[in-house]
């Protein structure tokens, strides 16, 4: 493909993106194919001799789009969103034209994993300043990291890579931890002579969109020196709206913070922004620096030492497209409209008696179940995937097995939201009519 052909099939290309976005509500949300469904579709070897461009792009409709999940469609209300808008894309494109690697930060697994590891090093450096007898593999071992019970299993992951022990604290009614839980913890691990050393608070947890109460779990994590990572990939977007300020009351305590405009910023993934209170804690815990690395300005702040990979793409380039092309009010606009949106489907679920709320819709996430048994729950969660008009994740809060109605797609307006609920609840009374009397 030379530059001229490239003009014309870009151009193609711009036309198939555009055609899939605005008509991505005709498809089917969720695949109904079985894993393995590409064996049939494909040869069982590359090919010999070059194909067409025609050829390949027949095959988008043929073999790709059968078995994809429409991430981007009205009727996805899984998970938590992932961010897209036409600014990012053409940035996108950019940022492959120019290959830049940039080193720049991963996503929200990674930004909590090197927080752990830099709260790591700087404990091992403590210890082994006033004891230096001490063996680094022993003050590991009595190393103990804390999470919420309600926190992504990516935490969980990190302490697992990082070879420190991680245990939950316990959440209160509002799946949110609290001051107290968190000090009584402590307390029992010094006595038993662990070295508590890491606290990673979550703002909008993924089972429910829960806040702990940093407010108070600050201040104790810093009495003590323990480092405050605080997870906000989904809530954090939410805060350039000043209403939603409030939820990050405490964010003074925090030696580290992140959040995703990968999911509800309007840039499209991967795109994860991490702040450090001191940046030395992370440089310290990284920095490795080979003569072939080295240049004139690497004092002002060589993010190769901030990460894992040495490299990444150029991803702020998606961030200054959608931030120029959108501005602050237009982003704002689009946090309140999907939030607007959850209240609708709050406002549904309340006003049907045989359903119930089971956790405070805050931002753009509503937990609701048919009132009765988890078995209940689950069949009717199954009949509303199997039909593949909508899709849905479940998930646990205080043993009982709930729905997540998560507002996702930019293109997501209030009849979407209706039909949802129509939806639902009609799969609902079949299921109750069912039920013996």
């Amino acid at each position: 493909m030379d530059a001229a052909e490239f003009r014309r099939r870009g151009k193609e290309m711009v036309d198939y993106v555009a055609d899939y976005l605005e008509n991505i509500e005709k498809r089917q949300v969720y695949p109904d194919v079985e894993p393995g469904y590409l064996r049939s579709l494909i040869p069982e070897e590359a090919p010999e001799e070059a194909e067409s461009y025609e050829d390949v792009v027949k095959d988008i409709e043929r073999v790709i789009m059968p078995g994809v999940t429409h991430w981007h469609s009205p009727y996805f209300y899984a998970y938590f969103p992932t961010a897209n808008s036409f600014p990012s894309l053409l940035a996108d494109m950019l940022c492959g034209a120019i290959g830049c690697i940039g080193f720049s930060w991963g996503t929200a697994s990674e930004a909590t994993l090197i927080a752990l590891l830099a709260a790591r090093s700087k404990i091992i450096k403590l210890i082994q300043a006033d004891h230096p007898d001490r063996s680094e593999t022993d003050i590991i071992s009595k190393l103990v990291a804390y999470s919420s019970d309600q926190a992504h299993s990516s935490v969980e992951r990190a302490g697992l890579i990082a070879g420190v022990k991680m245990k939950k604290i316990p959440t209160d009614n509002k799946f949110s931890v609290r001051g107290d839980a968190l000090q009584k913890v402590l307390e029992e691990d010094r006595a038993a002579g662990l070295i508590p050393f890491f606290f990673c608070a979550t703002l909008g947890t993924t089972p429910s969109c829960a806040f702990d109460c940093i407010t108070e779990l600050g201040p104790i994590c810093n009495a003590v020196e323990i480092w405050m990572h605080i997870d906000a990939a989904y809530a954090g977007s939410a805060f350039i709206c000043p209403e939603f300020r409030p939820l990050l009351n405490g964010i003074e305590f925090a030696d580290s913070f992140n959040f995703n405009p990968h999911k509800w910023l309007l840039v499209n993934f991967d795109c994860s922004a991490m702040w450090v209170k001191k940046r030395s804690d992370i440089i310290g815990a990284f920095k490795i620096e080979p003569l072939y690395l080295k240049h004139d300005h690497q004092e002002s702040g060589n993010h190769s030492h901030w990460q894992i990979p040495l490299g990444r793409r150029f991803r702020s380039l998606k961030m200054w497209f959608v931030f120029r092309m959108y501005g602050l009010k237009g982003l704002q606009a689009y946090i309140r409209k999907h939030v607007g949106l959850a209240k609708e489907f709050e406002s549904l679920v309340r006003a049907d008696q045989r359903f119930e709320i089971s956790a405070d819709v805050v931002l753009g996430l509503v937990c609701f179940r048919l009132k009765g048994s988890n078995e209940l729950n689950e069949t009717l969660l199954k009949r509303i995937n199997n039909a593949r008009n909508i899709h849905l994740v479940p998930c646990q809060l205080a043993g009982k097995f709930v729905l997540r109605f998560a507002v996702c797609a930019r293109t997501t307006e209030s009849r979407h939201i209706q039909e949802a609920w129509c939806h639902i609840s009609h799969l609902a009374s079949e299921l109750l009519q069912e039920l013996p009397h």
